[in-house]
């Protein structure tokens, strides 16, 4: 039976709980005593949850590819829970291809999901957070939303996406009580680059000496990576607690140095092409 005190924790919506990073956010948040629609394509992935955490837990098919199945999970939701407080939207995947080798069908899929799954989720939720005028909204990016490499770019594509996507949706909803974090994750053990990990089924030679080496690295470090995902879930949760929080978070050590490096890049490029940059300017007569 639910009491007074379970209706007045919080209420999340995580997308991908079937593993990894959902999973262990869900479970965290459940520990803690919030109330929790955990989500997954298949729902028995999610139904254990319910074993330990009773009617906390709430397993619903959700699809982010199927606005249908979204517009259910999320109805569903809100009349069980009354309301959604908090949303993460973490399902997504990578894909391995020099640029050249990607096959259309899957880079489609795979911004279909990393991409225009996020915005399915958003506009099916965020109706009843600007009712309430309060909100957390959490959106799942990488380390890989900031800096590229060889192998993944098309991965990079939908992450860099889905930065400028957030960075804009944090401006338009700020001044209504809801607030946005971009997180962004170094190596995690997860079956990111394991199980879920996709790849071109066309390998290019000429590109065995970038992309194809990363190919190899990248599957290789899977289950070796620095990144606990039950420490990062505990990240995230003090992130939703937080009075003014973060419109980024970096998770893993692995991603802060990685970016730092990134932006002494940048800045030494910005520099020293500042007076080609300036020369494009307008002179006045």
């Amino acid at each position: 039976m639910t009491s007074p005190t379970d209706l007045q924790s919080p209420v999340w919506l995580i997308t991908g709980c079937s593993s990894g990073l959902g999973k262990a956010l869900a479970t965290h948040a459940l520990e803690r005593g919030d109330r929790v629609a955990v989500t997954a394509r298949d729902r028995d992935a999610v139904i254990p949850l319910t074993k330990v955490y009773g009617d906390r837990a709430l397993p619903l098919a959700l699809d982010v590819t199927d606005p249908a199945s979204v517009g259910a999970a999320v109805a569903e939701a809100e009349n069980v829970f009354g309301r959604i407080d908090v949303l993460v939207n973490n399902a997504g995947y990578g894909y391995l291809a020099a640029i050249e080798e990607g096959e259309d069908a899957a880079v489609r899929q795979l911004f279909d999901t990393n991409v225009h799954g996020v915005t399915t989720v958003l506009k099916a939720v965020l109706p009843g957070m600007r009712a309430r005028r309060s909100g957390r909204i959490l959106n799942v990016s990488s380390f890989g939303g900031l800096a590229a490499f060889p192998a993944t770019g098309y991965y990079h594509a939908t992450k860099f996406a889905l930065e400028g996507l957030s960075e804009s949706l944090a401006g338009e909803l700020s001044p209504l009580g809801i607030h946005v974090t971009i997180v962004e994750p170094g190596g995690m053990r997860t079956e990111w680059a394991g199980a879920s990990m996709r790849q071109s089924h066309l390998h290019i030679a000429d590109y065995d000496d970038s992309a194809g080496k990363r190919r190899q690295s990248t599957l290789a470090v899977s289950g070796n990576q620095p990144g606990d995902p039950a420490r990062a879930a505990a990240a995230m949760a003090a992130v939703v607690d937080a009075t003014d929080p973060p419109l980024r978070l970096l998770l893993g050590s692995d991603a802060l140095g990685g970016v730092r490096a990134r932006f002494d890049r940048l800045k030494a490029e910005v520099d020293a092409n500042e007076a080609l940059t300036i020369s494009a300017d307008r002179r006045s007569s």
